[in-house]
């Protein structure tokens, strides 16, 4: 089990595999960004917060499992809307600071109900100032 660095009072074990924790780079919080991609259409769906444990529970799940940081505490995506995320892939990107996980969708992403939560505040659209 390793132990994360955090600077909150979780004090948070995870069984996450110590290769991939090593190449982990998180906040002073112990978190790091996971952007949320339709697998199939490279559809940019959300940004959500996972730390060790999130990132480990997602993988071993196959459903993404993320942190809140206004509730602080774990949510799996869709698990009281119904609105899941399966996990197709996960990948960390060459910094190591985030990780793209590609998902199949059901409903919509965004807790809002639309697909994304990149839709409703676009500020450029097809080169041009909205």
């Amino acid at each position: 089990m390793n132990r994360q660095n955090r600077t909150d009072d979780r004090d948070v074990s995870t069984d996450l595999d110590p290769q991939i924790a090593a190449r982990l780079k998180r906040d002073a919080a112990g978190l790091f960004p996971a952007i949320a991609q339709q697998y199939d259409t490279g559809e940019v769906l959300m940004l959500g917060w996972m730390d060790d444990e999130a990132l480990h529970r997602t993988l071993t799940t196959g459903r993404c499992t993320y942190w809140s940081r206004s509730r602080r505490e774990y949510w799996v995506k869709g698990e009281n809307s119904g609105n899941m995320q399966r996990v197709m892939s996960v990948a960390l990107d060459c910094d190591g600071d985030t990780v793209l996980v590609r998902v199949d969708q059901t409903g919509g992403a965004c807790h809002t109900g639309d697909r994304t939560c990149f839709d409703a505040d676009v500020l450029l659209a097809d080169g041009l100032r909205s």
